[in-house]
This record gives structure tokens, C-alpha cells and sequence, in this order.
């Protein structure tokens, strides 16, 4: 049987970088919800998916701007090292292998039924 641990977010883009040999974009997912009195009360949570593959990475870095609503998914990677200071730090990569913009397919899509 195959194991894997995985993700996915659907949400809006804040910042798209190059850091390496890598693409990195923060994506905010809204967790909001309606306070006592009716109110929507914003929460979003903001997460950080790095692109290792280079076409995906060249298409993100033409095809990604802020704002725009995505869909990212892949493989989580948890990982370990020893700071500075001799302490152990962990931290997890959210390595996105499947990311689509929404944004762009609806405007295609308008496009086309414009034509």
C-alpha cells in the first residue's frame, strides 16, 4: 500500500518570489465566519508553497499575480535542524506539485465567450 501525506489550498495570492532555485507564493485561505451580532469577521491563515519543478515554476512566475485565487497541492515534508544556538528547530515544506489558477481560467474563459 502507498503512503503519502499531502495538501491542498485554495485561496488568494499574496506574494510570489524566487528564493534558489525555487518559487515560493503565500497563499491566504479565509477561515472567517459571522460574529453574535451578523457581522463576517475575516481570519484568514496564511501558508507558504515552494515549486521545485522548473516548468511549473517558469509557468507560476508568467501566470501568478497577487490577488489572484489558486488551488495548490502536493506532498508535505517535515524536516529538522540544529540552530545556531544547539537547539533542534523543525519546520515543514509544502511542496506544491499541482497549482492552477482560478483567476486566469475564469478571464480565459470570459475571452472566450466574448469571441
Amino acid at each position: 500500500m502507498r503512503t503519502f501525506a499531502e495538501f491542498q489550498i485554495l485561496g488568494r495570492v499574496g506574494k510570489v518570489k524566487e528564493v534558489g532555485k525555487t518559487v515560493r507564493i503565500t497563499i491566504a485561505a479565509e477561515y472567517g465566519r459571522k460574529d453574535d451580532r451578523g457581522d463576517f469577521q475575516a481570519n484568514p491563515y496564511w501558508n507558504e508553497v515552494t515549486i521545485f519543478n522548473p516548468n511549473v515554476m517558469k509557468w507560476a512566475l508568467e501566470n501568478v499575480a497577487p490577488g489572484d485565487l489558486v488551488n495548490a497541492r502536493g506532498t508535505l515534508r517535515q524536516s529538522q535542524w540544529e540552530n545556531q544556538d544547539g537547539g533542534t528547530e523543525y519546520g515543514v515544506t509544502m511542496a506544491a506539485e499541482d497549482f492552477d489558477n482560478l483567476t486566469l481560467a475564469v478571464k480565459k474563459s470570459m475571452e472566450r465567450a466574448v469571441a
